[in-house]
C-alpha cells in the first residue's frame, strides 16, 4: 500500500518529519540552510518559493498533507520588549499570514505549527509533552487547514520545569530544552526527554517539535480521511 506523500516545510533537522514518518506518511523537507541530520530527502530552498512553485506547476497535488513550521521570532519574547534593547532583537517578519495565503490557495490539507504566545494561528489542537509521557512541556499549537479532528485533553502538570526562575530553583520532573546553563537542559537530557536520537546539535534540538506530535497528529489525519471516505 503506497504511503500519503507529505511536505514539511522550514524543517529544520526533522523532529516533525519523524512523527508524521511513524504515523505512515513519506516525508520531503524543505529549509533554507543544510540541514544535514535531516532523516528524510530535503530540499534546500526558501519554503514559500518551493511551494508557490510546486503550486503554479501542479506538482503540489502530488501531496496528501503539508506541515509548516515558520520561524516564530516575530513574537518571541527574548526579541521583543526590553529584551530588543540588549541586542536580542532586530527585525523579524511574522512568515505565518504569506505560508496561510499560500496553503490556502494549494488547495493541500495542511497544518502550521507555532509555540504558545508566538505568531497568531487557529489553535485548533495545542499538544503537550505530558500527554505523551514526555520529559519536556514543550507546548505546541497546531492550525488545521481543510480537515479537522477533535482537540485532545491537556494533561494536568505532574510539576515544575527544572531550573532558576524568579529566583526560585525548581527540580522538575521536566527539562527546559533551550538555552544553556541555570538548570537547562543538557544536550543528552534534551536528546531523551523530546525522543530525538539523530541530531546532537543544540540548535536544532532547542527548536524541534518531539516527534510523538506529529505523530498524533499525523494518525488524526488519516483517520479523518479514511472517514470522510467512507
Amino acid at each position: 500500500m503506497n504511503r500519503p506523500l507529505l511536505l514539511d516545510l522550514f524543517c529544520c533537522a526533522g523532529g516533525a518529519a519523524t512523527g508524521y514518518a511513524r504515523a505512515g506518511f513519506d516525508v520531503i523537507g524543505v529549509d533554507l540552510v543544510d540541514r544535514p541530520r535531516y532523516p528524510f530527502p530535503i530540499h534546500r530552498a526558501d519554503a514559500l518559493s518551493h511551494l508557490a512553485a510546486l503550486i503554479d506547476s501542479g506538482e503540489i497535488e502530488r501531496y496528501a498533507l503539508v506541515h509548516a513550521s515558520p520561524p516564530c521570532q516575530a513574537g518571541c519574547g527574548l526579541t521583543v520588549g526590553t529584551n530588543a534593547s540588549r541586542g536580542w532583537g532586530g527585525t523579524h517578519t511574522d512568515l505565518v499570514p504569506a505560508v496561510r495565503t499560500l496553503l490556502e490557495r494549494s488547495g493541500v490539507p495542511y497544518v502550521i505549527e507555532q509555540p504558545n504566545g508566538r505568531a497568531a494561528i487557529r489553535k485548533d489542537v495545542s499538544l503537550c509533552g505530558e500527554m505523551f509521557g514526555l520529559g519536556v512541556l514543550r507546548h505546541r499549537n497546531f492550525e488545521l487547514g481543510r480537515w479537522a479532528t477533535a482537540r485532545p485533553a491537556h494533561r494536568q502538570h505532574r510539576g515544575y520545569v527544572r531550573g532558576h526562575r524568579h529566583g526560585v530553583y525548581r527540580t522538575g520532573p521536566y527539562v527546559a530544552p533551550y538555552g544553556n546553563g541555570g538548570g537547562k537542559a543538557s544536550v543528552a537530557e534534551m536528546q531523551r526527554a523530546m525522543g530525538i536520537t539523530w541530531t546532537d546539535v543544540r540548535e536544532e534540538l532547542t527548536e524541534a517539535i518531539p516527534p510523538a506530535y506529529t505523530e498524533w497528529i499525523g494518525r488524526a489525519f488519516r483517520t479523518a480521511r479514511q472517514e470522510a471516505l467512507a
